[in-house]
């Protein structure tokens, strides 16, 4: 059996899937912040797999390695506001969160 690049759509579908429900369904600020990263790789296996299978080139995995490196910024950005929402609530139910417009 050969892989081609309708395997690798299907696992990057799954992993962006998986990504989006863990989004939907969490309560933790730390889950959700999981789900976001599993949306990026899915991107990331879709981008790799069409830049090797379609064009030919770096392209994909340039772009791939972009989004690893904003991937990793916003799990910076996203711990600190999880940090200053336990500090303030004393939780990181992020349904708690709502308060902080008031």
């Amino acid at each position: 059996m050969q892989i081609s690049l309708p395997h690798f759509l299907v696992v990057g579908a799954l992993l962006f899937g998986l990504g989006l429900v863990t989004v939907v369904t969490r309560r933790n600020a730390v889950g959700v912040l999981m789900g976001v990263e599993l949306i990026l790789n899915g991107a990331n296996v879709n981008f790799a797999a069409f830049s090797h299978y379609v064009t030919g080139g770096l392209t994909g995995q340039i772009f791939a390695l972009f989004v690893i490196v904003l991937a990793a910024a916003e799990a910076a950005v996203g711990l600190a506001i999880v940090l200053a929402i336990f500090q303030t609530f004393k939780t990181i139910d992020v349904r708690r969160a709502d308060l902080m417009r008031e």
